[in-house]
C-alpha cells in the first residue's frame, strides 16, 4: 500500500506513525508545506518570554528523527497544490526548488491544519505585524523583540493564543494591551466567570480594551471602530483560525461552510480513499451532536489513531469532541469543558446552572486557594452539560473530573457521590466537585432557588435583600440596598422580616445563604440563594469600573499609561 499524508504537525504526524506501526511494509510520504515537522505548537508562546529558552525544545521531531525511527519518506517545503481524486493524485510543488509533480496514492490523510484570520482592515506597511501559528512565525516575533526592542504590543484578540502572546510579551518587559472585540476575554468561558480574570489580568499589567473592534492598523497604534487609538510599537493577530483547505477546490472532497472538510464517524471524506483528520475538519460536538469546528491538539493526536485504524480496517468509530481546554494565565489558571451557557441558550437547551466557590485544598493547610466552578446541567435529570473553572492550584484536577462526567454522561447526583483522592495538602473531604454536584442537586430537587446579583440588583422594594454576613464584614463593605442580618442571629431575629415579600439572600462564597435560604423557607419565606455572592459581586464591580477607565483611556491616547512614544 502507498500511503500519501498531507501535512506534517499532530495528525499527519500521528497518522503516519501509527500507520507505521499497523503496516510495516508500506510507503508512507509525508508532506509539509513548512519546513518543520510534529512540532510543540502550543508551547510556541512561552518562546517569546524565554520561559522555553532552546529552539530545539520546540521541536518534537525533526524529518530525520522521524524517518529514522518510523522509516517514513518526510518532504518539507513541499505543497499540496491540488487533488485528482478520480485517479488517485495530489499535484505538488516543490517550494524550495520551485518544481512541481504528481504523487500516486492508494490512500490520502488530510491534516493540512488551519491558517490564522487576518481581518479586512487597511494595515500600514510601517507597522510590524505578525500572526502565531507555526514556527517560523514565532521567531519572526522573537527577532523582532531581540533586535527592535519593541517597549508596547497590541495583540488582536483575546482567545486562548492570544491570551498567552500576551503574558509572553508582558514577562518579555513590553507594555501590552488586548482589544477584544466580545465582552470578554476566553470565550471559552460564560462572561460571569470572567470578572475575576480580568481583574487578574490587569494585576500583572496588562491594558484590556473588551468590546473593541479593531477598524485600522497604522503606522503607529491600532485604531478603533469607535473612534478610540492605542498606540503601539508592534501588533500581534489572534482573531481566530480558519481551515487551510483552499487546495482542494475541484477534488471532489465536500466542505463546510467555513471551509471544513466534511467527514462521517470515521473520519472519512465523502470521496473513496480520502480521509481526513485535525483543525480542518468539522467534528460532532460530544455533548450537543451539532456539525462544528473545534481546533484542539488533543481530538487532532486522537483522530490521527483512529484514522489509521480505520485505514487498516479496524473500524473504529471517533464519537466526538467536547472541546476541553485549559489555559495559564499567569499563575491563573482558566479551564472548561462541554456546553458554555452560551451554547445553551443558543441551542434552545432547558438547563439549570450553579456556581460553587471553594477551596483547592483543605482550608487548615497552609496557603488554600479559592476556585470558581460553574456547573450547567439539563434540568429533571440533571446531566452534566458543561463545566467551568476559575482559579489557581487543582483546577486541572478538576475540569479533568468534568471531562470525564460529561463523556461518562453521568449527572449532578453522581458528582457529589464521586470518591476522590483527598489529603489535606491536595484537597478536601469533600472536593471542590463534590461541592458543584451537591450544590447541583439542590437546584434540581426544588431545595434551592437561585438568582443573580444582576437581577436582584434590578429589582425595587418589593423583594427583601438580605446579607447574612457578619456585621464586621458588612461594615467593611456591603451592597447597595441589602439590608444584614448575621446569619447566627437569623432564628431569633426573623421577625424583622416580611413573609410576603421574596427574600434574596447572599454572603462572602454562597455557604452561609444556602443555610440561611433552607431555615427561612422552612419558616414559609420564599427564598433564593444568589450565586456567586459576595467574591462576584466585588469582582464584578471592579470589573465595570476598570472597563469604563480603559474606555476613556482609549479614547484619549495623550493618558500617560498609553503614551509610549
Amino acid at each position: 500500500m502507498k500511503y500519501v499524508i498531507i501535512g506534517g504537525v499532530a495528525g499527519g504526524a500521528g497518522a503516519a506513525a501509527r500507520l507505521r506501526r499497523l503496516d510495516e511494509e508500506a510507503e508512507i510520504i509525508m508532506l509539509e508545506k513548512g519546513e518543520f515537522i510534529s512540532f510543540a505548537n502550543c508551547g510556541l508562546p512561552y518562546y517569546l518570554s524565554g520561559v522555553i529558552s532552546e529552539k530545539e525544545k520546540l521541536l518534537v521531531q525533526t524529518p530525520e528523527s522521524f524517518n529514522g525511527r518510523f522509516n517514513v519518506d518526510v518532504r518539507v517545503f513541499s505543497e499540496a497544490v491540488s487533488i485528482d481524486s478520480n485517479n488517485k493524485i495530489v499535484h505538488v510543488k516543490n517550494l524550495k526548488e520551485n518544481t512541481e509533480y504528481d504523487l500516486s496514492y492508494d490512500e490520502l490523510v488530510l491534516s493540512p491544519g488551519a491558517v490564522p484570520i487576518i481581518p479586512r482592515m487597511e494595515i500600514s506597511k510601517e507597522m510590524p505585524v505578525f500572526t502565531m501559528r507555526n514556527i517560523p512565525d514565532t521567531y519572526a516575533i522573537k527577532d523582532f523583540l531581540d533586535e527592535k526592542h519593541p517597549k508596547t504590543a497590541c495583540v488582536i484578540g483575546g482567545g486562548f493564543i492570544g491570551i498567552e502572546v500576551a503574558e509572553n510579551l508582558k514577562e518579555a518587559g513590553l507594555d501590552v494591551t488586548i482589544i477584544e472585540a466580545g465582552e470578554h476575554i476566553m470565550p471559552n468561558i460564560d462572561k460571569d466567570m470572567s470578572h475575576g480574570l480580568h481583574g487578574h489580568v490587569r494585576s500583572k499589567g496588562v491594558h484590556l480594551a473588551t468590546g473593541k473592534m479593531a477598524s485600522e492598523i497604522k503606522n503607529d497604534g491600532v485604531a478603533l471602530a469607535d473612534g478610540g487609538f492605542i498606540p503601539c510599537d508592534m501588533v500581534v493577530m489572534s482573531i481566530g483560525v480558519r481551515p487551510a483547505t483552499a487546495f482542494l477546490e475541484g477534488s471532489g472532497v465536500e466542505l463546510g461552510k467555513r471551509g471544513e472538510i466534511i467527514v462521517d464517524d470515521y473520519l472519512h471524506t465523502n470521496v473513496d480513499g480520502i480521509w481526513a483528520v485535525g483543525d480542518a475538519i468539522g467534528v460532532k460536538n460530544f455533548v450537543s451532536g451539532e456539525h462544528t469546528v473545534i481546533p484542539l491538539a488533543g481530538p487532532a493526536n486522537k483522530q490521527a489513531r483512529i484514522v489509521a485504524d480505520n485505514i487498516n480496517g479496524r473500524k473504529t468509530k471517533y464519537n466526538g469532541t467536547q472541546g476541553t481546554s485549559i489555559a495559564k494565565v499567569f499563575d491563573m489558571t482558566v479551564a472548561s469543558t462541554g456546553l458554555t451557557e452560551k451554547d445553551c441558550i443558543r441551542l434552545g437547551i432547558d438547563y439549570h446552572k450553579s456556581f460553587s466557590a471553594t477551596n483547592s485544598h483543605a482550608g487548615y493547610y497552609p496557603n488554600p486557594e479559592m476556585m470558581s466552578v460553574k456547573l450547567l446541567y439539563t434540568k429533571g435529570e440533571g446531566k452534566v452539560l458543561g463545566g467551568q473553572i476559575v482559579g489557581f492550584s487543582g483546577v486541572d484536577k478538576r475540569i479533568d473530573i468534568l471531562a470525564v462526567a460529561i463523556r461518562a454522561g453521568m449527572t449532578v447526583f453522581d458528582l457529589h457521590q464521586l470518591e476522590l483522592a483527598y489529603a489535606p495538602p491536595f484537597s478536601s473531604a469533600k472536593d471542590p466537585i463534590n461541592m458543584a454536584g451537591y450544590v447541583g442537586e439542590n437546584v434540581v430537587l426544588g431545595e434551592s432557588k437561585v438568582a443573580t446579583f444582576e437581577e436582584v440588583l434590578a429589582m425595587g422594594n418589593e423583594v427583601i435583600k438580605l446579607d447574612v454576613r457578619t456585621e464586621q464584614e458588612y461594615e467593611s463593605g456591603n451592597v447597595p440596598g441589602f439590608i444584614n442580618i448575621p446569619l447566627h442571629e437569623l432564628r431569633s431575629r426573623i421577625n424583622e422580616l416580611d413573609k410576603s415579600k421574596p427574600v434574596y439572600i447572599h454572603c462572602q462564597s454562597g455557604l452561609r445563604a444556602y443555610v440561611a435560604e433552607r431555615i427561612l423557607s422552612q419558616k414559609g419565606f420564599n427564598c433564593y440563594n444568589i450565586f456567586g455572592s459576595w467574591m462576584w459581586y466585588t469582582m464584578w464591580q471592579a470589573d465595570l469600573h476598570e472597563i469604563a477607565k480603559e474606555n476613556e483611556i482609549t479614547s484619549n491616547c495623550a493618558r500617560p499609561e498609553f503614551n509610549v512614544k
